[in-house]
């Protein structure tokens, strides 16, 4: 096989590739194990029917405009003339849907407050001061830079101050905070498919972050999702790194605390072989890769920092329409939040604790009419992905179980949320549908590998948002964790978390 690579990485999610096309670049030797036939982790794409072709997750992402994380990373790689972003419509990114009450949530704060003041003209006060708290948490946490830059702590001590104070809170707490209406609350919380959680269970820093990062500017690639992870793949193969597909880490060699390869499985051939590196960066599950090699091998420090709890997994549904054409319908350059109750909470337990989708609450995105570059599916079609929270055990003993019974609870949730699709936007949608997919947790956990299904690596819980949070740091020499519980999740935080990386290992500057 040569020499060891600089840099031996377990798993290519998108955290990893951004780490590995970095140093791929930077003249570094690079190999990648990865379990699956594709690159990317969640952010990969499939191909159904040998012409229509489905992300497994991502919908729209944040942090891609001039200046901002993404374009900083395609920057350094030489790629943002070819990867490139169109925004979504900043007059309204998301549309919001409740019982009685719609809202476009735009970019600017202030025409927000206005559409919602419209609507709940006694709550102006209320509202006023929750989005102005809201975006002081922000300026807070974006002064926040990695390391710490005392003369940016000082300049911005008053909204760090109102941020800290915020630290142990779920999104429900400062909506209570702030005697927010409970329709209030909903609308600005039906993006709660992003995260899998509800105001009681959600981070307000996480909902912050992501709130007014899609304020910044919503987008979607281009050229689709699989040509950013391709154009990062292709830069590590062609800087002379390779890729070793369907191949499992079946455990670690680690020496005396130095970490010095691993040991895998073709899955295809059931050939045994050893990977060497002088340096190995573990993508995959740190929960796993830890119990693999020892939990007891690891500092008291960051066994602590192991024992989170996973994000709660995802039931998707992949559809295509033929001779429709969605814009008539209300769709265009935004996402389309339903919920089926004002009280998000509710509808979230529903779902996930009773396993009652009868009235659901669902993301509705429609990747076709993000950009005119086509190549996912034939002409005359368009495709609609919906999203929404599963609890993994239950699907987990479905799955175990009674296969009958497995698929016919797919196809339950699916009718239910077509049923809304007709009733409420789209009239005769099933008559044009050509195909259809569902995944569930189970299907998650085995196309991306990720345990339990999860869809974020650990909870946006406030217990896993702080400074307490897992990162880089193994405590054993040659060894760092780079995946979405050792970052942060998403695409954008996929790709800081693998240019932080790169960046501490190295000193190259790439985020300024």
């Amino acid at each position: 096989m040569g020499r060891n690579p600089d840099y031996l990485i377990v798993g290519s999610g998108l955290a990893s590739l951004v780490f590995g096309s970095l140093a791929a670049k930077s003249g570094k030797v690079v190999h990648i194990i990865e379990a699956h036939e594709f690159a990317g982790g969640f952010g990969h794409t499939f191909e159904m029917a040998n012409k229509y072709k489905f992300n497994a997750q991502f919908h729209y992402v944040w942090n891609c405009g001039e200046g901002e994380t993404v374009n900083q990373v395609l920057k350094k790689l030489n790629l943002e003339e070819d990867v490139k972003f169109n925004r979504y419509n900043p007059d309204g990114f998301d549309h919001m849907y409740i019982p009685g009450y719609n809202v476009k949530i735009p970019s600017d704060t202030d025409e927000l407050i206005r559409r919602l003041v419209s609507l709940f003209p006694d709550h102006e006060k209320n509202i006023v001061s929750f989005l102005r708290e809201v975006n002081i948490v922000a300026k807070g946490l974006d002064s926040i830079s990695y390391p710490i830059d005392a003369s940016q702590i000082i300049k911005n001590l008053k909204p760090l101050s109102t941020a800290f104070s915020h630290l142990k809170k779920t999104l429900q707490q400062v909506f209570d905070q702030f005697d927010l209406p409970l329709e209030v609350q909903a609308l600005l919380a039906s993006q709660w498919p992003d995260f899998l959680l509800p105001p009681d269970k959600l981070s307000f820093y996480a909902w912050v972050m992501l709130f007014t990062g899609y304020q910044r500017g919503a987008y979607y690639p281009e050229k689709h999702f699989e040509h950013v992870i391709d154009s990062l793949t292709n830069e590590i193969v062609s800087n002379g790194g390779r890729f070793f597909f369907e191949t499992e880490v079946t455990n670690f060699i680690l020496e005396k605390k130095v970490m010095k390869g691993v040991k895998s499985r073709n899955l295809k051939t059931g050939h045994i072989d050893h990977h060497l590196g002088k340096t190995v960066i573990c993508n995959m599950d740190p929960q796993k890769a830890a119990r693999m090699i020892g939990m007891h091998k690891f500092s008291k420090k960051i066994r602590k920092r192991l024992d989170f709890e996973y994000s709660p997994s995802n039931f998707m549904a992949y559809c295509v329409v033929k001779d429709l054409d969605l814009r008539k319908f209300g769709f265009g350059e935004w996402n389309t939040f339903h919920s089926g109750h004002k009280n998000i909470n509710h509808a979230f337990h529903n779902m996930y604790d009773n396993f009652d989708y009868s009235n659901p609450s669902f993301a509705i995105t429609t990747p076709t009419l993000l950009t005119n570059k086509g190549g996912d599916c034939p002409p005359n079609h368009q495709i609609v992905e919906l999203l929404t929270v599963a609890n993994y055990e239950h699907w987990k003993q479905l799955k175990i179980g009674d296969q009958r019974i497995y698929k016919n609870k797919k196809m339950e949730i699916l009718d239910a949320m077509l049923d809304v699709l007709e009733k409420e936007y789209i009239p005769g949608f099933r008559n044009h549908l050509v195909f259809k997919m569902t995944g569930s947790p189970t299907t998650n956990e085995r196309y991306c590998w990720c345990p339990q299904g999860n869809s974020y690596g650990s909870n946006m819980t406030p217990k896993n948002i702080g400074p307490g949070r897992l990162n880089h740091k193994t405590s054993l020499k040659n060894f760092y964790f780079c995946n979405a519980s050792s970052g942060f999740a998403g695409f954008a935080g996929t790709f800081w978390t693998g240019a932080t990386l790169y960046e501490r290992l190295t000193g190259d500057k790439v985020l300024f």
